[in-house]
Formats: structure tokens, sequence, C-alpha cells
């Protein structure tokens, strides 16, 4: 008799989402893998989202509503759905994304084929503020390398290059390892997330595009006065980050000649952030330049 197919929890996070989470959770059902949970956590909205919600959760007995009583922070209701889950595999989507009918089947067909993995993602397609599209490809090994530094080196590496080639947040994790880690609102938090799922273990990556999300425009001043975080906090961010990731470096119980190769890897990444930071402050301060000029 076949083996049945592997529980897999969609984590919906939302708050104020009653005009596109309907057409979300759609995409979501139409699955060509049935054996799903949605797990929605209403971040206290005031919209008609809940409403929204409790209706589609009538319509189908795989959607679980969860409503927080009180606005608990956008990084906690991140959390609360992946806590909330009983599958084996586990992603997030965001309640105005998209997912392609097979993403789900093709992600559990990866972990099948590799016991090793803790993540398998995607390339994704991105919709701008004015509809236009774009996505990046990546071709690399180095993230389902067996040494957790190379992965992590892999995974540094990329956060220097375009945000386009690769988004492990919006992956699918093996859900058990992933869902007990404890998470800090910072700026950069999902890159830090992201670097400690490389530590723990090789990633697959899916090539074709599975994925659709809408990506705004925001100011890091905004995304922190959306986490919670103080004014102060993007002047210092990257320091704080690197310095959450030295801190992953000696948690993650690597060897002493692991733990400085990763810490050099750290380093080599803060100067390489630091001279794009300041390329682009550059580019930005001549644009103001010229436009006063004109």
């Amino acid at each position: 008799m076949p083996s049945p197919e592997p529980l897999v929890s969609i984590g919906l996070p939302v708050r104020n989402g009653a005009d596109t989470l309907a057409a979300t959770v759609g995409s979501i059902l139409a699955q060509d893998h049935a054996r799903l949970e949605v797990v929605i956590s209403d971040n206290a909205s005031t919209d008609d989202t809940e409403e929204v919600c409790r209706e589609l959760a009538r319509g189908d007995e795989r959607i679980v509503y969860h409503r927080q009583s009180e606005n608990i922070g956008l990084l906690p209701n991140f959390v609360a759905t992946i806590r909330l889950a009983r599958g084996e595999y586990f992603r997030w989507l965001g309640d105005d994304d998209w997912l392609a009918p097979d993403a789900i089947s093709r992600s559990v067909q990866a972990f099948a084929a590799d016991e090793r993995l803790v993540l398998v993602t995607s390339s994704v397609e991105y919709v701008g503020p004015d509809g236009s599209t774009s996505f990046g490809a990546y071709d690399g090994t180095g993230l389902g390398d067996a040494d957790p530094i190379v992965r992590f080196g892999e995974w540094l590496r990329l956060l220097n290059e375009s945000h386009l080639v690769l988004d492990p947040l919006y992956g699918m994790v093996r859900r058990a390892p992933v869902a007990p880690f404890a998470r800090r609102p910072m700026l950069g938090e999902d890159e830090v997330f992201a670097a400690r799922l490389a530590l723990l273990g090789p990633w697959a990556h899916l090539p074709e595009v599975l994925v659709r999300r809408h990506r705004g425009e925001e100011r890091a001043a905004d995304i922190g006065r959306r986490l919670g975080l103080p004014g102060w906090h993007p002047r210092v961010a990257l320091a704080l980050q690197s310095r959450e990731l030295l801190r992953l470096v000696r948690e993650a119980g690597l060897t002493p000649a692991q733990r400085r190769r990763a810490d050099a890897t750290v380093g080599r990444w803060y100067v390489r952030r630091q001279g794009r930071t300041a390329v682009r402050r550059t580019r930005k301060l001549a644009r103001l330049v010229l436009k006063s000029s004109s």
C-alpha cells in the first residue's frame, strides 16, 4: 500500500489583506498536492480580513484561521504561523502572492530525493508597484554542499548580489527543526534567518518560477517602524546584522577551524556590503545634485 502524501503547511500571516487574500488562498487550494493545511494568522486586522478568512475556512476544512487579539507585530505574526502548523513541510506565503499549481509537489519531490535537505527554493517572479515583472536565476552549487561553511559563505555572497536571485524566506523547509528558531526583530532579520538555515543543512533549488510575489519599495526606516524598532536602528543595522551572524556561528556547533572560516566569511561580507552601501549613497547624491542643477 503506498504511503500517504506528507502534510504540507502553508503559513499565511496577514494584516488588512481583505482585497487580495482570497486569490492567494485560491492558488494554494489549487495545488496538485492535495494534503495541505493553510494556516492564516490574522494580526488584528481592522478591515474585512476576518470576514474573508472565516468565509474561506467555512468552504474548505484545510484552512485553519487564527486571529490575534491585538497587533503583535510583523515578525511575531510570521512566527505564529509556523508554530501553529502541523505539517512535515512548511512554507510562508504573502497575502498577495501566487503559487504555481505544482509548486508544492515539486518541492516535496526534491525533499524525497535527498533526506539531507532542510530547504527547497525556486525562482520567484517579482511584480513591482507599476506592474512590471522581474526575476533572477541561481545556478550555483554551494548551497547544496555538505560543508556548512561553504553553504554559509555562498549565502552571504548572494546577499551582495541582486535580491532577485534567491529568496529562502519563501522556500519550503522541514518544519520540525526550524519551528523552534528564536527570531529577533531587526533589519535584515530574514537574511540572518536564512544564514541559520545554511548552517543547519543543504538546500536544493528549483530553477523554474513557481511563485509570484508583489514587491513594494520601502525605506529602511519604514520597515523598521513595521518591525517596532527604535528610530536609530537603521543607522547601525549592518553592524547589528553582522553581530547576529557571528552569534549564529558561535552557536552552530562548529569546530574551531570551521568557526574561524565562518568568522572570516562574515568579515569579508561586511566589508563588501559597506562598499556597496557607499557606492549606492554616492550615486543617490549625484542624482540629487544633477536634479537640483537642472
